[in-house]
């Protein structure tokens, strides 16, 4: 069955995992006296993070709440979702937007963030809920979980405001079926899609593309419903997992085809070893591939689990693209000329993509194999977070 809006999600559940360089923690709960249980979830990497917060209400019913801690160390928050995220020194309180401010007694809600640190980063041990310490006449002890090699986040989390989204649970052979199908474009090589039961980012289910190089070696799971179910403006998020860098060549490994440019693909992957949208039809990139251009891009991280995000605008021809939470600005089209990023895409007046499905998968034009796994698939009309 397809991942629905996380709601309600028990506190203090968590199925966490140690991938690579992720670590993932669970705040202690708080007692019956608290003001409330937080589950507070890290993923990090050098020099960064994302925290994930499970709020549950442990008192009577409230229209509004905000949820304040400490840092301990030289945490910064950069980003927020489902929240509003301010930080004064070491201060920081989170404040619920209009879809989640009210909570029930007992009721929950989930928000995140991202944010950038050096030194140490431990789980806060100082909540309080509308200024009522969470942690009633003791404080909480951070309890780190069993490392399970194959999840990163608890299941289900980040499908808030998606009109669809799908976790693959309920894919229980080894070939894809219902929303989403094996496709061979092309031409059909060794490379393979098949569902994995192994590996996840959240549940115990994902897609597996064992990608080959050359262009023969095309293998995409295709998707023909999430991207029309919502109009012209599309958001897409999508967790991806590989094993490989992204190489020197050119390759894609996700791809949308576009009505309004001849059935031709708008089509997201890489070359020189960085993060590259590529327009099909003309062989535009985004970012220029000049060393500055390719300078305000990113690699994507191997060996776990990334959040990769998108918007396409088909009204303006605008995109924006996140890795992590945060912006990339090499991906940034708009009107606006950008040196070293937009050039190519510009010199065509009036690009109005209409883009009619979505494919998951590689396709390789100058050599490169690689294994990706994709999980917790959202598109919407807004942006959805991780």
């Amino acid at each position: 069955m397809s991942k629905s809006r996380v709601r309600g999600v028990a506190a203090l559940v968590s199925t966490v995992l140690l991938a690579a360089s992720l670590v993932a923690l669970w705040a202690g709960s708080a007692p019956a006296a608290g003001a409330c249980g937080v589950g507070y979830t890290l993923n990090q990497w050098t020099g960064g993070f994302t925290a994930q917060v499970h709020l549950t209400n442990n008192g009577a019913a409230v229209s509004s709440w905000t949820l304040s801690w400490s840092f301990g160390g030289d945490q910064k928050v950069t980003s927020a979702w489902n929240a509003t995220v301010v930080q004064s020194g070491a201060v920081v309180t989170a404040t619920g937007e209009s879809y989640n401010g009210a909570l029930a007694s007992g009721g929950s809600t989930d928000f995140g963030f991202q944010g950038t640190n050096s030194g140490t980063n431990a789980v806060p041990t100082d909540f309080a809920f509308n200024g009522v310490s969470c942690s009633g006449d003791s404080t909480p002890t951070p309890t780190p979980t069993s490392p399970t090699p194959t999840t990163s986040a608890p299941p289900g989390s980040g499908c808030a405001g998606a009109a669809f989204c799908d976790g693959f649970e309920d894919q229980t052979g080894s070939t894809p079926t219902g929303s989403w199908q094996a496709s061979y474009p092309d031409c059909q090589g060794t490379g393979t899609v098949s569902i994995d039961h192994t590996v996840a980012h959240s549940g115990g289910t994902s897609l597996r593309v064992d990608g080959g190089s050359t262009y023969c070696n095309h293998a995409f799971a295709l998707n023909t419903t999430g991207i029309t179910s919502v109009g012209a403006v599309k958001y897409v998020r999508m967790y991806v997992r590989h094993t490989t860098a992204l190489p020197t060549g050119h390759v894609a490994f996700a791809t949308m085809t576009d009505a309004a440019d001849g059935n031709k693909h708008l089509r997201l992957g890489g070359q020189n070893q960085a993060l590259q949208w590529n327009r099909e039809s003309d062989d535009a990139t985004l970012p220029a591939q000049s060393p500055a251009g390719v300078a305000l891009s990113v690699p994507l991280p191997v060996n776990q689990w990334s959040c990769l995000e998108y918007m396409v605008d088909g009204s303006t021809g605008s995109m924006s693209t996140w890795l992590n939470g945060t912006e990339v600005a090499g991906l940034h089209l708009d009107q606006t000329p950008t040196p070293d990023v937009d050039a190519q895409w510009l010199g065509r007046s009036n690009w109005r993509p209409q883009l009619t499905d979505l494919r998951l998968g590689w396709e390789s034009y100058a050599g490169g194999t690689d294994t990706l796994w994709y999980d917790d698939i959202a598109i919407g009309s807004a942006r959805i977070g991780c």
